[in-house]
């Protein structure tokens, strides 16, 4: 064989093997691009998103539009995330590339993280009733109920497993006040008197807060539910996480309310909501935005912790207003309503 030869063959081999790397060999990135978006005020699939049963409930116009962020990538993709799928997306305007140890914790399957953000919705959609409830002092019932105590910490040996905290110095747990925040609200080292369900009984008892990681606590791992007076189902099919919250709660207020908060406008937002209304900043904004605005949303709702991230970003046409809490998004919408200037990030 010629040396020419020899030189074209060994070419050729290395065009091949660069080839296979750029088509084939995964990298351990995945890309975020714009998702669907879904009226929270209108149907899916032929059920409305919001239904609402054993409670008076208005009409609602316009659109309060819940967006998603969707990904390409991750752990057994197929076809694999390779580079050049990667370049492709560093060079769309809408898209991010970002580690997938972002999305996909180490050891963790796709499975295993899609059932996560499964749960999280579901947590979320009873969190946005519970914060909607609240807001409009619809009484209802929040339950604080043990899941474990931690070893060393005040409460082992003390409280147990399916134990409820039903009220902090006397002041009962409520939508504006949950167990954990009542404890927290002590000086390390001061009394707590908790009065504690077990059984079919009540029981008051004292503990004295302890330092663990720098906040006061008496050791324990609560879960929170709520018994509601009526019915609200949130009918959103295979979407996962817990950004919608603010959005539901929004929808379930404009449903149960005379006064319509959108005036008719398109309005798009997110953020994860809190029982007591705060809305705390979420992944992705940047898609989300471009999604809302390629849906038709004229008005984005964004968590006030997420302003930086939209700087340069806002798609033309789309009007980013910053809110911080439930009842700030509604105060907003109204100022909308009204024509005047809001708080935008």
């Amino acid at each position: 064989m010629s040396r020419r030869a020899i030189t074209l063959l060994i070419a050729g081999i290395g065009v091949l093997a660069c080839l296979v790397v750029v088509f084939v060999v995964p990298v351990p990135y995945v890309a975020l691009i714009p998702g669907p978006t879904y009226n929270t005020l209108g149907p899916l699939d032929g059920k409305p998103i919001i239904q609402i049963s054993g409670h008076r409930t208005y009409n609602a116009s316009g659109h309060l539009n819940m967006v998603t962020v969707s990904y390409i990538g991750g752990p057994g993709a197929n076809p694999p995330f390779n580079i050049f799928a990667a370049l492709q997306a560093w060079l769309s305007p809408n898209d991010a590339v970002v580690p997938q140890q972002e999305l996909f914790p180490p050891g963790q399957t796709q499975q295993q993280v899609v059932k996560q953000d499964t749960e999280q919705m579901s947590n979320s959609q009873q969190t946005a009733q519970a914060a909607a409830f609240c807001q409009l002092g619809i009484k209802f019932t929040t339950v604080d109920t043990i899941s474990g105590t931690i070893s060393g910490l005040p409460a082992a040996g003390h409280l147990r497993r399916g134990d409820v905290i039903a009220a902090v110095d006397g002041r009962p747990v409520t939508c504006h006040a949950s167990a954990a925040t009542m404890i927290r609200a002590r000086p390390v080292g001061k009394r707590v008197v908790l009065t504690i369900r077990r059984g079919g009984a009540t029981r008051t008892g004292s503990l004295t807060t302890a330092s663990y990681q720098g906040d006061p606590v008496i050791g324990v791992n609560v879960v929170e539910s709520f018994k509601f007076p009526f019915t609200v189902k949130i009918n959103i099919g295979n979407v996962g996480g817990p950004s919608a919250g603010m959005m539901f709660a929004l929808a379930i207020i404009d449903k149960l309310t005379p006064a319509n908060l959108t005036a008719g406008k398109f309005i798009a937002g997110t953020g994860e909501i809190a029982v007591g209304g705060a809305v705390s900043p979420i992944g992705g904004i940047q898609q989300k935005m471009a999604a809302a605005r390629a849906a038709g949303a004229t008005v984005f709702l964004a968590p006030a912790g997420n302003c930086q991230d939209t700087s340069a970003a806002v798609p033309a046409g789309l009007r980013v207003v910053k809110v911080g809490t439930l009842r700030g998004a509604i105060a907003a919408l109204n100022t909308l309503k009204a024509g005047k200037p809001v708080p935008s990030c």
